[in-house]
């Protein structure tokens, strides 16, 4: 395997086995604001979660829809990090699309992961129920190089 196979399931594994990821948005002056989000990946390109349209990331997002995303696990030490990082552009799903990609957010685990998950029905991402679901597609991927300096990003392609 090179490298670039090494560092694409470096990333993979990373986002398969995390619950959460970071989103990084910004509102309408450029004021940054990071959320952790529980969420759901298709084929490592498309993140879904789903949010209240009132949480401030849900606002930035419907000014802003460039945002970034951090996939790691918080318990790895010090030194020993993986981490996915990506620049997206994220959407509130309505209309067509909605119902395919509730789906695919309600199939990440089964009801015996142990995950506290239940299925999202679609009335409780439609108005006038209290959430939204939405959907990032990732435009870039990086993860560490960790024979590289600190803090290196390398590209990836997954």
């Amino acid at each position: 395997m090179d490298q670039q196979e090494d560092f694409a399931a470096m990333a993979k594994a990373s986002i398969d086995s995390t619950l959460y990821m970071m989103l990084g948005t910004a509102d309408e002056s450029g004021g940054p604001w990071v959320s952790p989000v529980y969420f759901t990946a298709s084929q490592y390109k498309e993140f879904y979660w789903i949010s209240s349209p009132e949480a401030r990331h849900s606002r930035n997002i419907a000014q802003r829809s460039q945002i970034s995303i951090v996939i790691f696990n918080s318990q790895t030490p010090v030194g020993k990090a993986q981490a996915v990082y990506m620049s997206a552009a994220a959407e509130d799903l309505n209309g067509s699309d909605l119902e395919r990609c509730l789906v695919i957010y309600n199939g990440r685990f089964p009801d015996t992961a142990g995950h506290g998950v239940q299925d999202t029905r679609l009335e409780e991402v439609c108005p006038p129920g209290l959430y939204r679901l939405y959907r990032a597609v990732a435009l870039e991927h990086w993860v560490l190089d960790p024979h590289a300096s600190p803090d290196r990003r390398t590209p990836v392609t997954l």
